[in-house]
């Protein structure tokens, strides 16, 4: 084993509730996270060529690229939140864990369900939300203000399709938080 930590491993599926329900959503989670984390990756490097692309253009052809920010911007949207709850299903967002080791074990177990509850309702807004902006710039026809004009639906349908699967992805931590065996 290596001092450096730059094993390339892949990383262990999480633990499937024991709730059968749970369980069975969970497993369609984690097939369409793992596709879409695939599709995240290209996006990644599509984002890092059209920007490369972009700096040679202007820098040695001094040739004005008006599309590739927005392009970058939208790849990197999709993205970002097309792999929140495949990292969410490892619970790999940050966490304060200061105080699992103050609280008793009790205490700590009602704490991370408040926890998982209080991110449930944060993300079931915010998909909410993200739902009524992309429904509201595909109704009203909404641009970005940039020459090249493309629809706001498309990020916003990326950002809203991304928080309802981290909203489930949380919910179901929740279902197995809440019928898992003491």
């Amino acid at each position: 084993m290596s001092a450096h930590g730059f094993e390339a491993q892949a990383p262990q599926a999480p633990a499937l509730p024991s709730h059968r329900g749970a369980a069975t959503l969970a497993l369609i989670l984690q097939r369409i996270n793992s596709v879409l984390l695939a599709i995240s990756m290209i996006a990644m490097i599509l984002t890092a060529l059209v920007l490369s692309y972009s700096v040679v253009m202007r820098y040695f052809f001094k040739v004005a690229t008006d599309w590739q920010d927005e392009a970058a911007v939208f790849m990197l949207v999709g993205a970002t939140f097309f792999c929140a709850a495949y990292v969410q299903s490892f619970r790999g967002h940050i966490g304060i864990e200061a105080l699992a080791g103050l609280l008793s074990p009790r205490v700590n177990r009602f704490r991370l369900m408040l926890v998982d509850l209080l991110s449930f309702l944060f993300c079931g807004f915010f998909s909410w939300k993200s739902w009524a902006m992309f429904h509201e710039a595909l109704v009203e026809g909404q641009t970005t203000s940039s020459t090249l004009a493309p629809p706001l639906w498309i990020p916003y349908s990326l950002m809203a399709f991304g928080m309802t699967l981290l909203t489930v992805q949380i919910l179901v931590q929740l279902i197995g938080r809440l019928t898992e065996k003491e």
